[in-house]
């Protein structure tokens, strides 16, 4: 319980220092927001409804984030513990020598009942989509300028990286898979 009370307030404390680090995420709903801290403390974007494959979630109002610790229980789901299987947490410094920060692994997507299981995956990023303002339009990643988010349920792997340079965070790349636009740590990630 000392651990889950500490790991709060050390989130409450990070989205604070993120929100006076970059003002406009004030205006991002909650619900439209990524994170992450470390390998138990992060937020991603899913899809809204039950069993929806990634890509059919990849229209307006059919997201929503969910996290290992939400802020606004009103507006964010929980991610259970045990999504990811095992994962990898990493910060390092980009092709311009900017930071990021990501996560990737094994996940187990029967966990999320908003995830169809058998579904090859898709992306959520800040800079992609249609209008290249982001899908969903106008995510962010708290802390940081842009970020990129794959989930394949299939692999079964996902994978999501924040960054201040945009051009680290590859959003033309969706059909490519983790390995490719994030590469890192993915375990082996079959069943």
């Amino acid at each position: 319980m000392k651990f889950i009370k500490s790991s709060l307030a050390t989130w409450a404390t990070l989205l604070t220092a993120a929100m006076a680090a970059f003002p406009s995420i004030n205006d991002v709903s909650p619900d439209n927001v990524v994170y992450i801290s470390s390998e138990s403390v992060y937020c991603m974007i899913f899809p809204k409804y039950p069993h929806m494959d990634i890509g059919a979630s990849e229209n307006p109002g059919n997201t929503q984030t969910l996290c290992t610790y939400p802020y606004n229980a009103t507006l964010q789901g929980t991610i259970p513990q045990g999504f990811f299987r095992s994962v990898a947490f990493a910060k390092g410094v980009g092709i311009t020598g900017q930071p990021y920060v990501q996560l990737t692994g094994c996940i187990v997507p029967q966990l999320v009942d908003r995830l169809n299981p058998a579904d090859s995956g898709g992306q959520y990023d800040s800079n992609g989509g249609v209008t290249l303002q982001g899908n969903p339009i106008g995510s962010q990643c708290l802390g940081y300028a842009s970020y990129v988010e794959l989930i394949e349920p299939g692999g079964p792997r996902a994978c999501i990286r924040c960054c201040i340079d945009p051009v680290d965070c590859p959003v033309t790349l969706d059909t490519s898979g983790c390995p490719t636009v994030i590469p890192g740590n993915y375990f082996d990630c079959a069943y």
